[in-house]
């Protein structure tokens, strides 16, 4: 539904998007990851149709935005991370505005832009000018204009930017109901946002895709090291000591008592157990051992070891 074709985009000399290749299909949210920087919110742009790309295609559900514009941009809702809202206007003429741009009929654009109210929770303030709205109402304004005349493409970039967290919480249940019949590729900066809502994830460093799959697999391969939380009746300074002895441990991080016991979370190389040693360590020193907790990587630590990589 949508895909880039060895997209590129040259700035002057220097490629802001370099040879990215990707497909989103209908009924599937996939993640874009990236530091800032990386091209993210280019690439977004030449799919929403906003510059051409000096080299490769974008196609929404199979029309060239190069050479059938007016067909493809049709389908697609674009939600930038700054929306360009009117904001002497009220939030309702905003979207009828924005309905008789996209050529939805006269007749269905008061329900058009009803369904786009309600969807996003703003019937309430359909009559209130936009320049009293808070900027993570805004937010919600700017995804209301991306779903007028329900396209099946959405392209949203940083959507939860500016929320409070209920707000954010609510946004991350409509791309989720959005999910189940639109083809939505979401930009973000909330590692734990993306990792909860997507089917997949791009990762984008420099230009280029370093790596993309579901968030679980990239967590795994990707993650780094081999975490387990250790839980022990031993004095802090003394375990701490103890445990970067061991064999194949990398770092050893202190974590906050519980119940009187020290904490510390120990970091081995990827797929290393080293609960064994760990126990037989603890048992040499006399203390007791409690707990020996694995600990899964994150997509944020896949994020970060990925990243840390490619630099």
């Amino acid at each position: 539904m949508i895909e880039a074709r060895h997209l590129t985009k040259r700035f002057g000399g220097r490629a802001a998007v370099d040879d990215v290749s990707l497909r989103i299909a209908r009924g599937e949210v996939v993640g874009f990851l990236g530091p800032n920087g990386a091209g993210k919110t280019t690439t977004l742009r030449m799919l929403a149709g906003v510059f051409p790309p000096t080299e490769g295609q974008a196609l929404i559900d199979g029309r060239d935005l190069a050479t059938a514009p007016r067909d493809a941009r049709r389908l697609i809702g674009y939600a930038p991370e700054h929306p360009a809202l009117h904001g002497d206007m009220r939030v309702r003429a905003e979207l009828r505005y924005v309905g008789a741009l996209r050529d939805v009929p006269a007749g269905a654009r008061g329900e058009a832009v009803d369904r786009a109210l309600d969807r996003t929770g703003l019937t309430a303030l359909a009559d209130r000018r936009i320049d009293t709205l808070s900027r993570g109402t805004r937010q919600r304004v700017g995804l209301a204009v991306a779903l007028v005349g329900d396209p099946p493409a959405l392209l949203l970039d940083e959507p939860t930017a500016g929320m409070d967290p209920a707000q954010s919480a609510d946004m991350r249940g409509l791309i989720r109901s959005l999910g189940a019949g639109h083809a939505v590729f979401v930009s973000s900066h909330a590692l734990a946002d993306v990792e909860t809502l997507c089917h997949r994830v791009v990762v984008l460093r420099h230009g280029r895709v370093l790596a993309e799959g579901t968030p679980a697999e990239l967590a795994t391969r990707l993650g780094g090291a081999t975490r387990v939380d250790v839980e022990s009746d031993a004095p802090p300074e003394a375990l701490e000591a103890a445990l970067r002895t061991v064999e194949g441990v990398l770092r050893v991080t202190r974590l906050p008592a519980a119940a009187g016991r020290t904490r510390c979370r120990v970091e081995s190389a990827a797929g290393i157990d080293a609960r064994p040693r760990l126990a037989a360590r603890i048992a040499t020193g006399g203390w007791a051992l409690y707990a020996l907790t694995p600990v899964e990587s994150s997509l944020e630590d896949a994020f970060l070891a990925l990243v840390a990589g490619a630099a």
